[in-house]
């Protein structure tokens, strides 16, 4: 059980306190323990059973933002790359319904978080990002647009925060924009007249010939903006002020947003037990009619009658299963509203028994915990489930993975039995495959075979497979940004910055 508001909880401290110190009188005790209820129903008691996928309707944006060298020049202050990080970290805060892309960019863009309605993992994504390891001085807004147009989302709403950098040609970008149809706001950072940037060493940024480097904002942003039908802002006083002047303009936009699916827990919910002993106590100390018990079971609602109604079925479906009506327990378990955990077993365990191992397996496959002990038997039926379709090595994987997870004498009996059963077939599929056939025919079979069970979503991720399956994962593997709010902080990966910092030798006109 799970308390979604303990905050609650807190009020149960000075209940308690009157409760003891309280005068011995009936009506008071009864009062306050009938306060006592209503604060546990205040607190939301429920029992968690999985997640779920529900639509929401949900605007798409990208935000790109410049870290190029150019973005620490100091005329917006602490910096710009830093104003442009907070005035990001504004406007997450401000629309926690939409749907968010994250991108760095300097001479090439990097998705640094994929479209995502938690603006936790894309705040985690920006913080992790050391521009000090960044080594590109050029913007090549260019690339950026076509990126963006490579990308296979109906809404292309791009919010772009960049000083500009040194491109000329704003004929050539708005055509980009137009024809990938790229709705586009522009946040321009920096000052008109320019600044110097500041070295590491504290030393100011000089150009091949020792001249002073000055910074200033890209005029060609405004006319892009123009050009293309978007919005041009420039930086307020505050990150919080630049950040609702983005909103705003947002808002402006007509755009509906598109529904898309967000998983959310599903849960049981229990404040009806605790409410309706408050409602029962205060009927029982101020009136003499027990017809008001109708009045407050009526007050329960349809979720309650429904909670009960599943009760009885699942119930129903328990006996029904232990007398081996598996046919009669299927329609019981037809009739819940909630599936919960107990039932999604119960009708995989019915499928298994009717030796429908397919549908028995699917329905393994769509349960999901994060208990140990409930894993471990799901591992060991699903195993079962692939040994009686013969399929030997995924059922020796999954009884692998039950076995991980805690000794268990019948898995590791059944593991003993289907690698021999594996070894046998084997034996028998090399008697009916003899060495005397062309090579060239055993190699195309071999890596049919291959590709088939790569594309296999059971297929371990590592483990004794051929040196291209697991080169593949190792780099599958490198390439995983991994954004966990519950873990600590981790700075990006030297790969990552390869990756902005690609093309670096041979940039052209950087400034």
């Amino acid at each position: 059980m799970s308390i979604l508001y303990p905050g609650f909880l807190w009020l149960l401290i000075p209940l308690s306190l009157l409760f003891w110190y309280r005068e011995k009188k009936m009506v008071e005790t009864v009062h306050l323990i009938i306060l006592m209820l209503l604060v546990m129903a205040m607190s939301r008691p429920v029992i968690k059973q999985g997640l779920e996928e529900s639509p929401i309707e949900a605007k798409e944006f990208i935000i790109a933002i410049d870290v190029s060298y150019s973005m620490n020049a100091k005329d917006i202050k602490p910096n710009r790359y830093a104003f442009a990080k907070e005035t990001t970290n504004a406007l997450l805060s401000s629309n926690p319904t939409d749907n968010i892309m994250l991108i760095a960019f300097t001479s090439n863009p990097l998705l640094l978080s994929p479209p995502t309605t938690d603006h936790t993992l894309i705040s985690i994504a920006l913080e992790s990002l050391n521009p000090e390891y960044i080594l590109t001085k050029g913007t090549s807004l260019e690339k950026l647009f076509k990126k963006v147009a490579s990308m296979k989302t109906e809404q292309k709403n791009l919010i772009l925060i960049t000083d500009g950098g040194e491109e000329e040609n704003s004929e050539k970008l708005s055509s980009i924009v137009q024809n990938a149809n790229i709705s586009l706001t522009i946040l321009a950072l920096g000052s008109r007249q320019g600044t110097t940037i500041e070295k590491a060493d504290g030393s100011l940024l000089k150009d091949k010939e020792h001249h002073l480097i000055i910074s200033r904002i890209n005029p060609l942003l405004e006319a892009l903006a123009s050009q293309t039908g978007g919005t041009y802002i420039t930086a307020s006083s505050t990150p919080a002020l630049t950040a609702k002047a983005l909103y705003n303009a947002l808002k402006i936009d007509k755009q509906k947003g598109e529904l898309i699916t967000k998983k959310q827990h599903r849960y049981r919910e229990l404040y009806q037990i605790p409410l309706l002993f408050a409602l029962l106590l205060f009927l029982m100390l101020h009136t003499r009619a027990v017809k008001f018990l109708v009045l407050t079971f009526s007050l329960l609602g349809i979720h309650a009658e429904a909670s009960v109604l599943d009760n009885y079925y699942l119930d129903k479906a328990y006996h029904s299963y232990q007398d081996r009506e598996f046919n009669t327990t299927k329609v019981y378990l037809d009739k819940l509203d909630t599936p919960s955990l107990q039932s999604r077993f119960a009708l995989a365990n019915t499928y298994y028994k009717q030796g429908a191992y397919k549908k028995a397996l699917k329905s393994y496959l769509s349960i999901r915990s994060t208990s140990a002990e409930i894993k471990q038997k799901l591992y060991y039926n699903i195993a079962n489930c692939y040994a009686k379709q013969e399929a030997y090595e995924k059922a020796k994987m999954y009884y692998t993975k039950a076995l991980q997870l805690g000794e268990d004498k019948d898995a590791r009996a059944n593991l003993a039995l289907v690698a021999l059963l594996a070894d046998k077939k084997s034996a028998q599929l090399g008697i009916a495959h003899p060495k005397s056939q062309s090579s060239d025919g055993s190699k195309s079979e071999q890596q049919d075979g291959s590709e088939e069970e790569t594309r296999d979503e059971d297929q371990p991720s590592s483990g004794s497979g051929g040196s291209g399956e697991s080169s593949k994962s190792k780099e599958q593997e490198k390439n995983r940004l991994i954004l966990d709010p519950k873990q600590e902080k981790q700075p990006l990966s030297s790969k990552v910055y390869e990756l902005i910092n690609k093309g670096y030798i041979h940039e052209k006109q950087p400034w």
